[in-house]
């Protein structure tokens, strides 16, 4: 692939966060092929054609079929809500286009693994955006459990609150319809589950609960009229991982306070290490005998950091988690194995997913390999 077209799919926070990051991709890293931003797409033929002309696209297109088949378009980037990812997806895959969709992957488990089946068949580059997982602190994380520095690990506690929805007048959106993969699970909780298994690996079994606390909301905001709510507000569960770990995982978002709180603490029978994304330029480290947490900042001696900062405490932020993100899509793209979550591994994120929804529906332990 001489040269690599980008066909963006939405406009919203995640479309221009994506438009931002392959820009920043082409200033701060030297890729292995050009990179041209070819062609935007959005259902408002006015709001694509602005957003493509201050995003620096060349073309605009009020209809994804069309930027699927531009012949300039060799990547196809999905931003839309989630019930629009799986015909997106399954369009771009069978003309044989690489694909980067944000999370969740579908809507379904059944729609995951046919996306995830296409992608085999088509043979091409898959990603998803579980960005948080690009973050190099991460990646020391991850080497540090790999290193056995923590010893042999004996839990793992994960937290992914927001609030944005605490207030009952908070109004419908699509992320409160199930059939669009709504409710707290899917939007936060996806991002945890798919980090417990970045760290820790596969989950054999769940058992879980759900709620939905405001069972109405306006239907928009201002308005009077009411719709019911049937998706999960929260959800607690616990698991058992393959390793032989326990766990908890629970994902709100109506905890007041909270903005941005994925956070983790993974215990070892040498020591703990605990991260929170409120905070995702550090790890705390506590090693067996010391008396308290060490704090561990992000620096340039991590991979990826330096592309952005030669000094340790001058941060990175979630733009620039997306740019590292699509930065390992492309060298993917180029034939480097990378840690990039594609359809595969999303697939196994909706199926640890769906068990937990099974499980909090029937009050029972889950193994996951049943779904």
């Amino acid at each position: 692939m001489r040269e690599i077209g980008i066909g963006l799919i939405g406009t919203g926070f995640m479309g221009r966060a994506h438009a931002l990051a392959f820009h920043q991709a082409k200033a701060v890293f030297d890729l292995p092929h050009p990179l041209t931003l070819a062609a935007l797409a959005d259902a408002d033929p006015q709001r694509a054609r602005q957003c493509a002309q201050s995003w620096g696209f060349e073309t605009a297109h009020s209809d994804w079929q069309r930027l699927i088949a531009d012949p300039k378009v060799n990547l196809v980037a999905i931003t839309t809500p989630n019930h629009l990812h799986f015909p997106m997806a399954m369009a771009a895959l069978a003309v044989g286009k690489p694909v980067y969709c944000e999370k969740p992957l579908a809507v379904s488990l059944d729609q995951a693994d046919q996306m995830r089946q296409a992608a085999k068949a088509a043979g091409v580059v898959t990603r998803v955006g579980y960005n948080y997982q690009h973050n190099p602190i991460i990646q020391l994380a991850r080497e540090i459990i790999l290193r056995g520095e923590l010893g042999s690990i004996v839990s793992f506690q994960g937290e992914f609150s927001e609030d944005f929805m605490a207030n009952p007048a908070s109004p419908w959106s699509w992320r409160c319809e199930a059939a669009h993969a709504g409710g707290a699970l899917a939007d936060l909780g996806s991002h945890l589950l798919a980090m417990a298994r970045h760290l820790l690996g596969d989950v054999e079994a769940v058992c879980a609960v759900s709620q939905t606390v405001h069972t109405q909301r306006p239907a928009s905001a201002g308005n009077r009229e009411q719709r019911t709510i049937a998706v999960d507000d929260h959800v607690h569960a616990l698991l058992r991982f393959a390793n032989g770990a326990c766990g908890t995982v629970s994902s709100s978002w109506l905890k007041h306070g909270y903005k941005n709180h994925l956070a983790f603490e993974i215990s070892g029978t040498l020591g703990t290490l605990a991260f929170d994304q409120e905070r995702l330029n550090e790890l705390r480290l506590c090693r067996a005998g010391e008396t308290g947490f060490q704090r561990l900042l992000a620096g340039p001696d991590l991979p990826g950091y330096a592309a952005f900062s030669p000094a340790a405490g001058h941060q990175l932020g979630y733009n620039e988690l997306k740019t590292l993100e699509v930065q390992e899509l492309l060298m993917a793209l180029a034939g480097e194995a990378g840690h990039g979550t594609d359809f595969e591994e999303a697939w196994a994120v909706e199926r640890l997913a769906a068990a937990i929804r099974l499980a909090a529906r029937e009050q029972r332990w889950v193994n996951v390999d049943e779904q």
